[in-house]
């Protein structure tokens, strides 16, 4: 029991002082076991990019030295269904042998030869029946360098047609 005098005021404040420090003490603990950080939200979006990276880095390898690549050769005769086919191939391959569900978007870039303007065309979708990306899905961008030895088959008109480097940019995103 405790008596009236300033003993029983000191423990009280004591007491009080104890609780809040422990308090404390939990809060900062609970508050920095956390699991997500800022920095970790980028880290799908840097593993989208660099499959994206990687399948068309496998899509420009020649089977043999000298030889044109799938790459080259999809882009020269603008084979739109052939290259959404390996592409969306490899991009969904997963270990466990189930497709996943990556979406793209291919363009093409190339220098107008009549300005000397850069132009665009668009190559193949797999968004389904809203054939471009809309903008609206977090994407990310990958691009190659692809050598095509004249204009593509199915290139617009302005379209240089001595040997050049294309730009291939592809839009991924779930």
């Amino acid at each position: 029991m405790v008596r009236g005098d300033e003993n029983g005021q000191l423990y009280t404040i004591e007491g009080l002082s104890a609780a809040l420090i422990i308090l404390l003490t939990a809060y900062l603990v609970l508050g920095s076991t956390t699991i997500y950080t800022p920095g970790d939200e980028h880290i799908t979006d840097m593993q989208l990019e660099q499959l994206g990276s990687d399948v068309l880095a496998m899509m420009d390898t020649p089977y043999q030295q000298g030889a044109a690549s799938d790459l080259e050769t999809m882009i020269y005769t603008t084979d739109a269904s052939d290259f959404q086919t390996v592409f969306t191939g490899y991009l969904n391959e997963k270990t466990d042998g189930t497709p996943d569900n990556l979406y793209m978007n291919a363009t093409v870039w190339y220098r107008n030869s009549g300005s000397g303007d850069v132009g665009v065309y668009h190559l193949v979708s797999s968004a389904g029946d809203s054939g471009f990306y809309t903008g609206r899905e977090p994407a990310v961008r990958v691009t190659r360098w692809v050598r095509v030895p004249g204009k593509p088959s199915e290139a617009p008109s302005g379209v240089d047609t001595r040997e050049q480097a294309m730009l291939v940019e592809v839009l991924l995103w779930r």
